[in-house]
Protein backbone atom coordinates (compact mmCIF):
# COMPACT_ATOMS: atom_id res chain seq x y z
CA UNK A 1 0.00 0.00 0.00
CA UNK A 2 2.82 2.30 1.00
CA UNK A 3 4.43 1.75 -2.30
CA UNK A 4 1.35 2.16 -4.44
CA UNK A 5 0.74 5.25 -3.11
CA UNK A 6 4.39 6.65 -4.65
CA UNK A 7 3.03 4.85 -8.39
CA UNK A 8 -0.79 4.97 -8.47
CA UNK A 9 -2.26 8.36 -8.76
CA UNK A 10 -5.84 7.06 -9.05
CA UNK A 11 -7.60 7.30 -5.74
CA UNK A 12 -9.88 4.34 -6.61
CA UNK A 13 -7.10 1.67 -6.96
CA UNK A 14 -5.85 1.60 -3.41
CA UNK A 15 -8.99 0.95 -2.12
CA UNK A 16 -9.26 -2.63 -4.34
CA UNK A 17 -5.95 -3.17 -3.60
CA UNK A 18 -6.65 -2.71 0.27
CA UNK A 19 -9.96 -5.43 -0.25
CA UNK A 20 -7.68 -7.38 -2.51
CA UNK A 21 -4.87 -7.76 0.51
CA UNK A 22 -7.58 -7.74 3.22
CA UNK A 23 -9.42 -10.78 1.93
CA UNK A 24 -5.95 -12.98 0.88
CA UNK A 25 -5.51 -12.29 4.84
CA UNK A 26 -8.75 -13.48 6.11
CA UNK A 27 -8.38 -16.28 3.74
CA UNK A 28 -5.18 -17.56 5.25
CA UNK A 29 -6.01 -16.75 8.77
CA UNK A 30 -9.41 -18.65 8.04
CA UNK A 31 -6.87 -21.93 6.99
CA UNK A 32 -4.89 -21.25 10.14
CA UNK A 33 -7.89 -21.69 12.02
CA UNK A 34 -9.46 -24.54 10.50
CA UNK A 35 -6.33 -26.56 10.12
CA UNK A 36 -4.99 -26.29 13.46
CA UNK A 37 -1.12 -25.87 11.84
CA UNK A 38 0.94 -22.01 10.79
CA UNK A 39 0.66 -21.33 7.18
CA UNK A 40 4.58 -20.23 7.58
CA UNK A 41 6.95 -21.67 10.01
CA UNK A 42 8.45 -18.82 11.90
CA UNK A 43 10.85 -19.32 14.82
CA UNK A 44 9.53 -16.17 16.62
CA UNK A 45 11.16 -18.03 20.14
CA UNK A 46 7.91 -18.11 21.74
CA UNK A 47 7.22 -14.48 22.26
CA UNK A 48 3.62 -15.07 20.01
CA UNK A 49 1.16 -18.05 20.93
CA UNK A 50 -1.85 -18.74 18.49
CA UNK A 51 -4.70 -20.87 19.49
CA UNK A 52 -8.24 -21.22 18.56
CA UNK A 53 -9.35 -17.77 20.88
CA UNK A 54 -7.06 -15.60 19.37
CA UNK A 55 -7.23 -16.75 15.80
CA UNK A 56 -11.19 -16.66 15.96
CA UNK A 57 -10.34 -12.93 17.12
CA UNK A 58 -8.21 -12.18 14.46
CA UNK A 59 -10.91 -13.37 12.37
CA UNK A 60 -13.95 -11.49 13.21
CA UNK A 61 -11.07 -8.28 13.38
CA UNK A 62 -10.50 -8.83 9.89
CA UNK A 63 -13.59 -9.53 9.40
CA UNK A 64 -15.03 -5.89 10.12
CA UNK A 65 -12.23 -4.58 8.72
CA UNK A 66 -13.12 -5.74 5.34
CA UNK A 67 -16.86 -4.62 5.92
CA UNK A 68 -15.34 -1.31 6.81
CA UNK A 69 -13.64 -0.98 3.83
CA UNK A 70 -16.53 -2.36 1.88
CA UNK A 71 -18.14 0.70 3.06
CA UNK A 72 -16.24 3.73 3.69
CA UNK A 73 -13.05 2.52 1.31
CA UNK A 74 -14.19 5.20 -1.11
CA UNK A 75 -14.50 7.74 1.75
CA UNK A 76 -10.73 7.76 2.51
CA UNK A 77 -10.29 10.62 -0.09
CA UNK A 78 -12.35 13.13 1.32
CA UNK A 79 -10.24 13.41 4.52
CA UNK A 80 -7.22 14.12 1.75
CA UNK A 81 -4.86 13.21 -1.27
CA UNK A 82 -3.14 10.71 0.52
CA UNK A 83 -5.29 7.64 0.18
CA UNK A 84 -2.92 4.81 -0.10
CA UNK A 85 -0.85 6.07 3.36
CA UNK A 86 -4.58 5.91 5.22
CA UNK A 87 -4.76 2.38 3.60
CA UNK A 88 -1.29 1.29 5.00
CA UNK A 89 -1.86 3.06 8.43
CA UNK A 90 -4.58 0.68 8.80
CA UNK A 91 -2.69 -2.20 7.89
CA UNK A 92 -0.32 -1.48 10.24
CA UNK A 93 -2.67 -1.13 13.06
CA UNK A 94 -3.92 -4.76 12.03
CA UNK A 95 -0.45 -5.85 12.67
CA UNK A 96 -0.06 -4.50 16.31
CA UNK A 97 -4.06 -5.94 16.35
CA UNK A 98 -2.55 -9.61 15.51
CA UNK A 99 0.13 -8.77 17.73
CA UNK A 100 -1.95 -7.97 20.89
CA UNK A 101 -4.07 -11.19 20.27
CA UNK A 102 -0.75 -13.52 20.28
CA UNK A 103 1.25 -11.78 22.89
CA UNK A 104 3.66 -13.96 25.59
CA UNK A 105 5.54 -11.76 26.85
CA UNK A 106 5.38 -8.33 27.91
CA UNK A 107 7.40 -7.00 25.37
CA UNK A 108 5.60 -8.01 22.37
CA UNK A 109 2.61 -6.77 24.37
CA UNK A 110 3.90 -3.32 24.22
CA UNK A 111 4.96 -3.33 21.05
CA UNK A 112 1.75 -4.59 19.67
CA UNK A 113 -0.30 -1.30 21.56
CA UNK A 114 2.74 1.21 20.03
CA UNK A 115 2.17 -0.49 16.52
CA UNK A 116 -1.82 0.49 16.85
CA UNK A 117 -1.56 3.47 18.33
CA UNK A 118 1.59 4.99 16.54
CA UNK A 119 -0.63 5.40 13.16
CA UNK A 120 -3.41 6.27 15.20
CA UNK A 121 -2.29 9.42 15.89
CA UNK A 122 -1.31 10.50 12.56
CA UNK A 123 -4.97 9.18 10.93
CA UNK A 124 -6.37 11.59 13.98
CA UNK A 125 -4.61 14.54 12.27
CA UNK A 126 -5.01 13.32 9.11
CA UNK A 127 -7.26 16.07 7.74
CA UNK A 128 -4.91 18.90 8.48
CA UNK A 129 -7.55 21.88 7.58
CA UNK A 130 -9.69 20.89 10.46
CA UNK A 131 -8.04 23.08 13.75
CA UNK A 132 -10.42 19.87 15.94
CA UNK A 133 -8.61 17.04 13.97
CA UNK A 134 -5.01 19.05 14.46
CA UNK A 135 -6.23 19.27 18.43
CA UNK A 136 -7.65 15.49 18.89
CA UNK A 137 -4.23 14.42 17.30
CA UNK A 138 -1.98 16.30 19.96
CA UNK A 139 -3.99 15.56 22.40
CA UNK A 140 -4.51 11.69 21.97
CA UNK A 141 -0.91 11.79 21.10
CA UNK A 142 0.66 13.61 24.81
CA UNK A 143 -1.98 11.12 26.35
CA UNK A 144 -1.51 8.03 24.61
CA UNK A 145 2.74 8.87 25.33
CA UNK A 146 2.15 9.51 28.91
CA UNK A 147 0.15 6.27 28.90
CA UNK A 148 2.32 4.20 27.39
CA UNK A 149 5.38 5.49 29.99
CA UNK A 150 3.17 4.30 32.35
CA UNK A 151 3.10 0.88 31.16
CA UNK A 152 6.72 0.71 30.58
CA UNK A 153 7.43 1.96 34.56
CA UNK A 154 4.82 -1.26 35.03
CA UNK A 155 6.49 -3.93 32.86
CA UNK A 156 9.98 -2.85 34.76
CA UNK A 157 8.14 -3.38 37.87
CA UNK A 158 6.85 -7.10 37.03
CA UNK A 159 10.28 -7.93 35.47
CA UNK A 160 11.76 -6.97 38.80
CA UNK A 161 9.43 -8.49 40.93
CA UNK A 162 8.88 -11.65 39.83
CA UNK A 163 11.29 -14.36 41.02
CA UNK A 164 11.93 -16.22 37.46
CA UNK A 165 13.35 -12.79 36.28
CA UNK A 166 11.09 -12.92 32.98
CA UNK A 167 8.89 -10.90 30.63
CA UNK A 168 7.27 -14.27 29.68
CA UNK A 169 3.79 -14.17 30.95
CA UNK A 170 3.19 -17.89 31.40
CA UNK A 171 6.61 -18.35 33.61
CA UNK A 172 5.97 -15.50 36.30
CA UNK A 173 5.16 -18.01 38.83
CA UNK A 174 2.77 -15.97 40.64
CA UNK A 175 -0.01 -17.23 42.97
CA UNK A 176 2.21 -19.00 44.88
CA UNK A 177 2.35 -16.85 47.95
CA UNK A 178 1.82 -13.46 48.63
CA UNK A 179 1.58 -11.03 46.66
CA UNK A 180 5.30 -9.02 46.44
CA UNK A 181 5.15 -5.25 46.82
CA UNK A 182 6.66 -4.72 43.67
CA UNK A 183 3.95 -7.28 41.58
CA UNK A 184 1.45 -5.35 43.20
CA UNK A 185 2.46 -1.81 42.02
CA UNK A 186 3.32 -3.44 38.37
CA UNK A 187 -0.60 -4.98 38.52
CA UNK A 188 -1.57 -1.13 38.82
CA UNK A 189 0.37 0.59 36.93
CA UNK A 190 -0.61 -1.79 34.03
CA UNK A 191 -4.24 -1.98 35.01
CA UNK A 192 -4.37 1.91 35.05
CA UNK A 193 -2.08 2.11 31.27
CA UNK A 194 -4.57 -0.56 29.93
CA UNK A 195 -7.93 1.01 31.40
CA UNK A 196 -6.66 4.34 29.31
CA UNK A 197 -6.32 2.41 26.12
CA UNK A 198 -9.34 0.95 26.50
CA UNK A 199 -11.12 4.28 28.25
CA UNK A 200 -12.77 3.28 30.64
CA UNK A 201 -13.32 5.67 33.24
CA UNK A 202 -11.80 7.76 35.02
CA UNK A 203 -8.94 7.31 32.53
CA UNK A 204 -11.78 8.50 29.69
CA UNK A 205 -11.39 11.76 29.32
CA UNK A 206 -9.07 11.53 26.05
CA UNK A 207 -11.92 9.64 24.09
CA UNK A 208 -14.94 11.93 23.26
CA UNK A 209 -12.44 15.01 22.13
CA UNK A 210 -10.27 12.87 19.73
CA UNK A 211 -12.89 11.20 18.29
CA UNK A 212 -15.14 13.85 18.11
CA UNK A 213 -12.27 15.54 16.26
CA UNK A 214 -10.42 12.49 14.17
CA UNK A 215 -12.26 12.38 10.63
CA UNK A 216 -15.63 10.52 11.25
CA UNK A 217 -14.20 8.31 8.53
CA UNK A 218 -11.45 7.05 11.35
CA UNK A 219 -13.53 7.76 14.11
CA UNK A 220 -14.96 4.27 13.01
CA UNK A 221 -12.36 1.82 13.20
CA UNK A 222 -10.61 3.87 16.15
CA UNK A 223 -14.51 3.24 18.24
CA UNK A 224 -14.65 -0.90 16.77
CA UNK A 225 -11.46 -2.53 15.96
CA UNK A 226 -8.99 -0.88 17.97
CA UNK A 227 -10.84 -0.58 21.27
CA UNK A 228 -12.19 -4.53 20.72
CA UNK A 229 -8.09 -5.37 20.47
CA UNK A 230 -7.55 -3.34 23.17
CA UNK A 231 -9.65 -5.31 25.41
CA UNK A 232 -8.64 -8.58 24.15
CA UNK A 233 -5.11 -7.98 25.08
CA UNK A 234 -6.22 -6.79 28.34
CA UNK A 235 -7.84 -10.12 28.93
CA UNK A 236 -5.49 -12.32 27.84
CA UNK A 237 -2.46 -10.12 30.12
CA UNK A 238 -4.70 -10.37 33.10
CA UNK A 239 -5.80 -14.16 32.68
CA UNK A 240 -2.00 -15.45 31.93
CA UNK A 241 -0.06 -12.84 34.10
CA UNK A 242 -2.41 -12.74 36.90
CA UNK A 243 -5.35 -14.88 36.76
CA UNK A 244 -3.84 -16.89 39.77
CA UNK A 245 -3.65 -13.31 41.87
CA UNK A 246 -7.50 -12.91 41.02
CA UNK A 247 -8.96 -12.15 43.88
CA UNK A 248 -6.54 -9.54 44.98
CA UNK A 249 -7.13 -6.99 42.26
CA UNK A 250 -10.88 -8.26 41.65
CA UNK A 251 -12.80 -5.53 43.36
CA UNK A 252 -10.59 -2.76 42.23
CA UNK A 253 -11.76 -3.58 38.18
CA UNK A 254 -15.61 -3.98 40.06
CA UNK A 255 -15.06 -0.49 40.67
CA UNK A 256 -13.48 0.81 37.48
CA UNK A 257 -16.60 -1.13 35.63
CA UNK A 258 -18.62 0.90 37.38
CA UNK A 259 -17.34 3.85 37.59
CA UNK A 260 -17.18 3.31 33.51
CA UNK A 261 -20.78 2.47 33.40
CA UNK A 262 -22.28 5.08 35.15
CA UNK A 263 -19.69 7.44 33.40
CA UNK A 264 -20.41 6.67 30.08
CA UNK A 265 -24.61 6.02 30.34
CA UNK A 266 -25.01 9.32 32.27
CA UNK A 267 -22.55 11.46 30.45
CA UNK A 268 -24.04 9.61 26.41
CA UNK A 269 -27.65 11.22 27.96
CA UNK A 270 -26.75 14.86 27.38
CA UNK A 271 -25.12 14.90 23.96
CA UNK A 272 -26.43 16.50 21.38
CA UNK A 273 -23.70 15.87 18.47
CA UNK A 274 -24.67 12.38 17.90
CA UNK A 275 -20.85 11.22 17.30
CA UNK A 276 -19.92 12.43 20.51
CA UNK A 277 -23.26 10.50 21.97
CA UNK A 278 -21.55 7.46 19.78
CA UNK A 279 -17.94 8.32 21.59
CA UNK A 280 -19.73 8.03 25.11
CA UNK A 281 -21.71 5.53 24.28
CA UNK A 282 -18.56 3.25 23.58
CA UNK A 283 -17.20 4.32 26.75
CA UNK A 284 -20.71 2.77 28.49
CA UNK A 285 -19.56 -0.06 25.85
CA UNK A 286 -16.18 -0.65 27.37
CA UNK A 287 -17.88 -0.81 30.88
CA UNK A 288 -19.74 -4.12 29.61
CA UNK A 289 -16.56 -5.50 28.19
CA UNK A 290 -14.77 -4.83 31.57
CA UNK A 291 -17.23 -7.47 32.95
CA UNK A 292 -15.02 -9.93 30.63
CA UNK A 293 -12.19 -8.80 32.86
CA UNK A 294 -14.26 -9.44 36.34
CA UNK A 295 -15.43 -12.40 35.59
CA UNK A 296 -12.15 -14.30 33.93
CA UNK A 297 -13.66 -17.22 32.76
CA UNK A 298 -14.73 -19.11 29.56
CA UNK A 299 -18.38 -18.14 29.57
CA UNK A 300 -16.02 -14.41 29.36
CA UNK A 301 -13.80 -15.64 26.95
CA UNK A 302 -16.97 -16.53 24.22
CA UNK A 303 -18.83 -13.31 25.17
CA UNK A 304 -15.71 -11.04 24.82
CA UNK A 305 -15.70 -12.70 21.33
CA UNK A 306 -19.59 -12.23 20.28
CA UNK A 307 -19.18 -9.05 21.99
CA UNK A 308 -16.14 -7.78 19.64
CA UNK A 309 -17.79 -8.63 16.29
CA UNK A 310 -21.20 -7.81 18.06
CA UNK A 311 -20.33 -3.78 18.75
CA UNK A 312 -17.77 -3.39 15.88
CA UNK A 313 -20.35 -4.31 12.96
CA UNK A 314 -22.96 -2.30 14.63
CA UNK A 315 -20.46 0.81 15.35
CA UNK A 316 -18.88 0.59 11.52
CA UNK A 317 -22.61 0.69 10.34
CA UNK A 318 -23.60 3.24 12.49
CA UNK A 319 -20.65 5.43 11.43
CA UNK A 320 -20.93 4.55 7.72
CA UNK A 321 -24.61 6.19 7.11
CA UNK A 322 -22.89 8.94 9.96
CA UNK A 323 -20.48 9.87 7.49
CA UNK A 324 -22.97 10.74 4.61
CA UNK A 325 -24.94 13.03 6.90
CA UNK A 326 -24.55 17.01 6.36
CA UNK A 327 -25.52 17.09 10.14
CA UNK A 328 -24.05 15.20 12.73
CA UNK A 329 -27.09 16.39 15.71
CA UNK A 330 -29.59 14.60 16.56
CA UNK A 331 -31.69 16.96 14.94
CA UNK A 332 -29.82 16.11 11.49
CA UNK A 333 -31.25 12.76 11.39
CA UNK A 334 -34.66 14.24 11.58
CA UNK A 335 -37.06 12.77 8.99
CA UNK A 336 -34.41 10.52 7.57
CA UNK A 337 -37.15 7.61 7.05
CA UNK A 338 -38.93 9.36 4.30
CA UNK A 339 -36.17 10.00 2.80
CA UNK A 340 -33.91 6.93 3.07
CA UNK A 341 -36.27 4.33 4.62
CA UNK A 342 -33.23 1.91 3.79
CA UNK A 343 -31.17 3.68 5.27
CA UNK A 344 -33.25 4.65 8.70
CA UNK A 345 -34.13 0.49 9.37
CA UNK A 346 -30.24 -0.44 9.10
CA UNK A 347 -29.85 2.22 11.64
CA UNK A 348 -32.55 1.15 13.69
CA UNK A 349 -31.26 -2.26 13.90
CA UNK A 350 -27.66 -1.02 14.99
CA UNK A 351 -28.96 0.63 17.80
CA UNK A 352 -31.18 -1.81 18.72
CA UNK A 353 -28.50 -4.33 18.77
CA UNK A 354 -26.15 -1.18 20.95
CA UNK A 355 -28.69 -1.01 23.27
CA UNK A 356 -29.34 -4.71 23.82
CA UNK A 357 -32.04 -5.85 22.46
CA UNK A 358 -33.19 -9.73 21.77
CA UNK A 359 -32.95 -10.74 18.51
CA UNK A 360 -29.96 -8.99 18.09
CA UNK A 361 -25.73 -9.86 18.59
CA UNK A 362 -25.74 -6.89 21.06
CA UNK A 363 -28.65 -9.00 23.01
CA UNK A 364 -26.64 -11.98 23.38
CA UNK A 365 -23.04 -10.22 23.94
CA UNK A 366 -24.41 -8.28 26.58
CA UNK A 367 -26.28 -11.91 27.87
CA UNK A 368 -22.83 -13.85 27.95
CA UNK A 369 -21.13 -10.75 29.54
CA UNK A 370 -23.45 -10.65 32.51
CA UNK A 371 -23.90 -14.12 32.37
CA UNK A 372 -19.49 -15.12 33.20
CA UNK A 373 -20.34 -11.97 36.27
CA UNK A 374 -22.87 -14.43 37.83
CA UNK A 375 -21.01 -17.08 37.39
CA UNK A 376 -17.91 -15.80 38.97
CA UNK A 377 -20.11 -15.72 42.10
CA UNK A 378 -18.51 -12.61 43.45
CA UNK A 379 -20.07 -8.71 43.63
CA UNK A 380 -23.51 -9.43 42.46
CA UNK A 381 -24.25 -5.63 42.74
CA UNK A 382 -22.75 -5.30 39.46
CA UNK A 383 -24.52 -7.16 37.15
CA UNK A 384 -27.67 -4.86 38.63
CA UNK A 385 -25.99 -1.76 38.22
CA UNK A 386 -24.79 -3.24 34.44
CA UNK A 387 -28.74 -3.84 33.90
CA UNK A 388 -29.83 -0.49 35.10
CA UNK A 389 -27.26 1.25 33.06
CA UNK A 390 -28.53 -1.12 29.77
CA UNK A 391 -31.87 0.49 30.44
CA UNK A 392 -30.32 4.40 30.92
CA UNK A 393 -28.78 3.96 27.16
CA UNK A 394 -31.82 3.26 25.58
CA UNK A 395 -32.98 6.99 26.46
CA UNK A 396 -29.84 8.10 23.90
CA UNK A 397 -30.03 5.50 21.60
CA UNK A 398 -34.06 5.67 20.82
CA UNK A 399 -33.69 9.61 20.40
CA UNK A 400 -32.43 8.58 16.75
CA UNK A 401 -34.88 5.95 16.13
CA UNK A 402 -37.36 8.76 16.87
CA UNK A 403 -35.79 11.51 15.09
CA UNK A 404 -35.79 9.22 12.05
CA UNK A 405 -39.37 7.75 11.93
CA UNK A 406 -41.29 11.00 14.16
CA UNK A 407 -40.06 14.46 13.42
CA UNK A 408 -40.20 15.93 9.84
CA UNK A 409 -36.91 17.64 7.88
CA UNK A 410 -38.10 19.66 4.94
CA UNK A 411 -34.14 19.64 4.11
CA UNK A 412 -32.27 16.69 2.32
CA UNK A 413 -30.44 15.18 5.22
CA UNK A 414 -27.89 13.03 3.39
CA UNK A 415 -25.55 13.52 -0.02
CA UNK A 416 -27.90 11.94 -1.87
CA UNK A 417 -25.20 11.36 -4.64
CA UNK A 418 -23.08 9.48 -1.72
CA UNK A 419 -25.74 6.88 -1.08
CA UNK A 420 -25.09 4.01 -3.98
CA UNK A 421 -27.36 0.94 -4.29
CA UNK A 422 -23.69 -1.08 -3.46
CA UNK A 423 -23.56 1.22 -0.09
CA UNK A 424 -27.38 0.15 0.54
CA UNK A 425 -27.22 -3.24 0.14
CA UNK A 426 -23.75 -3.49 2.22
CA UNK A 427 -25.47 -1.79 5.10
CA UNK A 428 -28.33 -4.28 4.72
CA UNK A 429 -25.72 -6.99 4.91
CA UNK A 430 -24.58 -6.05 8.16
CA UNK A 431 -28.27 -5.59 9.75
CA UNK A 432 -28.63 -9.11 8.61
CA UNK A 433 -25.32 -10.17 10.08
CA UNK A 434 -26.36 -8.52 13.26
CA UNK A 435 -29.53 -9.85 13.41
CA UNK A 436 -28.20 -13.56 12.21
CA UNK A 437 -25.82 -13.61 15.18
CA UNK A 438 -28.21 -12.53 17.96
CA UNK A 439 -30.35 -15.99 16.86
CA UNK A 440 -27.42 -18.41 16.55
CA UNK A 441 -24.34 -16.67 17.98
CA UNK A 442 -22.50 -20.13 17.85
CA UNK A 443 -21.70 -19.31 14.06
CA UNK A 444 -18.65 -17.27 16.01
CA UNK A 445 -18.46 -18.74 19.28
CA UNK A 446 -17.86 -22.12 17.93
CA UNK A 447 -14.97 -21.37 16.37
CA UNK A 448 -13.26 -20.95 19.68
CA UNK A 449 -13.08 -24.76 19.94
CA UNK A 450 -11.74 -25.93 16.98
Amino acid sequence: MMLGGAFIKDRRTPVYLGIGGLLAILAACAVELKTGRPLLVIDVKDMLHANSFNLTFIMVALGCTLLYFLLNGRDFEKVGPHVSEYFALIFFILCGVSIVATFNTLLMLFLGIEIISIPLYILTGSDKRNLKSNEAALKYFLMGSFSTGIMLLGIAFMYGGNVMGTFFINNMNLGSGPMPALIGVGLVLLMVSMSFKVSAAPFHFWTPDVYDGAPTVFTSFMASIVKVASFFAFVRLFESAFGTLQSQWQTLVAVITAATLIIGNLTAVFQQSVKRMLAYSSIAQAGFMLLALFALNDTAKEGLVLYAAAYSLATIGLFAVLVKMKDYTVDGFNGLSKQQPLLALTVTIFLLSLTGIPLTAGFQAKFYMLWAAIQNGHHFWLVILAVLCAAISAYYYFRIIQAMYFRENSETVMNEWDITPSFKYLLLITAVLIIVLGIFPNLVIDWLHY
